[in-house]
């Protein structure tokens, strides 16, 4: 079952898109990731990335984030976060791009969140996090002083991303998470 945990929307069961993998967040992860980001994420603007359901970025609005932005390529998961925000009631705060999202980072338009999630599929990032184009594309759409929350396989670690500086950077069995902020 895949719910909001907290929030205004606290214990919505969120729909999830038939005949196509994907691998959620898990609760226990959110819970993770939200309590770090519990002083920034009231009034954050959020970019979830790779948006599958789009909880990452629901949990955010339920918490109190004042929008976000959803980028899947998957035209049955766009159906489905697209189902979720309105049956959370974000319909006003909330956009769904489909596109693939490295093609989405290769055109930046300027703006920037507070918040940017990314929960890849895991088999698509399996090189040295360090050296991964993925990491240089996302850095023009985080503000300055904001966070970059990335989900990746345990047992990957940066070692000095260019650009970047590792705030949190923890396994929880299977799953890594790397909070980064730009530097300057």
């Amino acid at each position: 079952m895949l719910r909001i945990v907290s929030g205004t929307v606290g214990g919505r069961r969120l729909k999830t898109p038939k005949g196509v993998e994907i691998r959620p967040t898990q609760d226990r992860i959110k819970q993770v990731i939200f309590n770090s980001l519990i002083e920034i994420v009231e009034g954050a603007s959020v970019l979830d990335l790779f948006g599958g359901t789009g909880s990452l970025g629901l949990e955010s609005l339920s918490r109190g984030a004042e929008k976000a932005l959803f980028v899947e390529r998957e035209i049955r998961c766009v159906g489905a976060i697209k189902e979720n925000v309105t049956l959370c009631g974000f319909d006003a705060q909330s956009r769904v791009i489909r596109q693939d999202v490295n093609e989405f980072l290769a055109h930046p338009t300027g703006e920037q969140f507070d918040i940017v999630f990314a929960d890849p599929p895991y088999e698509k990032i399996r090189s040295s996090l360090d050296e991964s184009p993925f990491l240089l594309a996302v850095r023009p759409w985080v503000k300055p002083g904001g966070l970059f929350v990335w989900e990746h396989f345990s047992g990957q670690r940066l070692k000095g991303p260019q650009g970047w500086t590792i705030v949190r950077d923890r396994d929880y069995g299977e799953t890594g998470l790397t909070f980064l902020r730009p530097q300057g």
